[in-house]
């Protein structure tokens, strides 16, 4: 094998291998970010040592030994007694050594669990909770994530820095969190993965309209949890939702990377293989009782993905379950995509007077699509002038390149 094919088998090894690897490191030395360097060290010791040896057959348990052996010589020189003083020193103590060898045999699943619920922690900034589950469970560089958030490549680096040192500051314990307090902290895990995916899905600002890779990220960190936590129907929930929505990436924009809005998408180009992924995880939510807001917009979801062609949407089923979501999760965005929901249902005067009645809602006030939704209701409804002031409204809201264009084009069609 040569140097290149190398590199290339070791970068995806530690894909592979890394999100586990920190994880049963964390659980011994109680700490993420002392976990993180020991496995880089791995890393860069496979790195040397891996080009002219070949790759073992378990490279896991190689790096696992690898991050054992700079455990033990961090132990020796104190630099982990320093950084955890006296509890890292009775985690490690000589007397009672963990066996590393052992841990890596143990149940990986609780590790990588905790590590999801520790990197998740609400005692993180929204932010914060994003990039380091995108750095420890997702594997991505700093320089990877800063690209995908078209954010500095320092400030993202900051930003994991700070938040792993919060982590060790507040003495978040490393574990799966139980009683009252686990529905908050699966609340978190699953806004963080949902975040991540929706920035996939909707790109808050650049020149392009979608990120592809970060819906695939969000969706590999969702099926890891669902296998984890299979009792969990909001967890089957969300991955249904990615599911049915990632299954319309490749017909949400054309040729040229322009926005196609959804009932104007060829469903042809939709990924059966995804909806019926997403239908599967669906049905595993109902199986663990009532549906929460997940579950609810990825059955809001299924509608769409049950529907041959736009024209067979059941409009009324998802009025229904929007009604529903409001009922379980109060909100004007939930408000407003309800009022589409009427308007297809029941015409455009009954959805505009919905959109009015959400006019004066703060967290509405520079949110461009409330003006988008109302210019489409008013040109469908012949009140042209009005619509093309809306949708240049919307257009000077949005920070993202490609919606900005079409919304300007929707505008430029209200002409008489």
């Amino acid at each position: 094998m040569t140097a290149p094919d190398t590199h290339r088998a070791i970068d995806a090894v530690w894909r592979i291998e890394q999100a586990r690897l920190i994880a049963g490191l964390a659980r011994i030395v109680r700490d993420v970010g002392v976990a993180e360097e020991l496995a880089q060290d791995a890393l860069v010791a496979a790195l040397k040592t891996w080009p002219a040896h070949g790759i073992p057959d378990n490279p896991g348990a190689w790096l696992m030994a690898a991050a054992k052996n700079r455990a033990f010589d961090e132990r020796r020189r104190a630099k982990l007694i320093e950084r955890k003083h006296e509890e890292i020193g009775r985690e490690m103590d000589e007397r009672d050594e963990p066996d590393l060898d052992a841990a890596l045999d143990d149940d990986i699943g609780d590790d990588l669990l905790r590590l999801i619920f520790t990197a998740c922690h609400p005692v993180l900034s929204a932010e914060a909770r994003v990039a380091l589950t995108l750095r420890l469970i997702g594997g991505l560089t700093t320089e990877e994530i800063a690209r995908a958030y078209l954010a500095a490549e320092p400030t993202i680096a900051q930003r994991i820095v700070r938040a792993k040192r919060a982590l060790t500051e507040a003495k978040v314990p490393f574990e799966v969190p139980r009683g009252a307090d686990r529905a908050e902290r699966l609340a978190s895990v699953l806004e963080v993965i949902y975040l991540i995916f929706n920035e996939g899905y909707a790109a808050t600002a650049g020149e392009d309209w979608m990120r592809p890779a970060l819906c695939e990220e969000a969706l590999r960190v969702g099926r890891i949890l669902a296998e984890l936590a299979p009792q969990e129907g909001e967890v089957h929930g969300l991955v249904a939702l990615m599911e049915i929505q990632a299954s319309r990436l490749k017909a949400r924009t054309g040729p040229q990377g322009e926005p196609i809005l959804l009932l104007e998408q060829n469903r042809a180009r939709w990924d059966q293989l995804l909806i019926r992924r997403g239908l599967a995880a669906l049905a595993r939510a109902g199986a663990q009782g009532p549906p929460g807001p997940y579950a609810l917009q990825s059955a809001i979801a299924a509608c769409h993905a049950r529907a041959r062609v736009a024209d067979d949407t059941d409009w009324r089923r998802i009025v229904a379950l929007y009604e529903q979501l409001a009922g379980i999760t109060p909100s004007p965005v939930i408000e407003l995509n309800l009022a589409v929901a009427v308007a297809m249902a029941f015409g455009p005067q009954a959805g505009l007077e919905r959109v009015d009645a959400l006019a004066a809602e703060p967290m509405l006030k520079n949110y461009h699509l409330l003006p988008s939704v109302r210019g489409d209701f008013l040109k469908k409804l012949g009140r042209l002038d009005e619509a093309r002031a809306e949708f240049e409204r919307a257009a000077s809201l949005t920070q993202n390149a490609r919606e900005k264009k079409l919304l300007l084009e929707r505008a430029a069609g209200t002409a008489n």
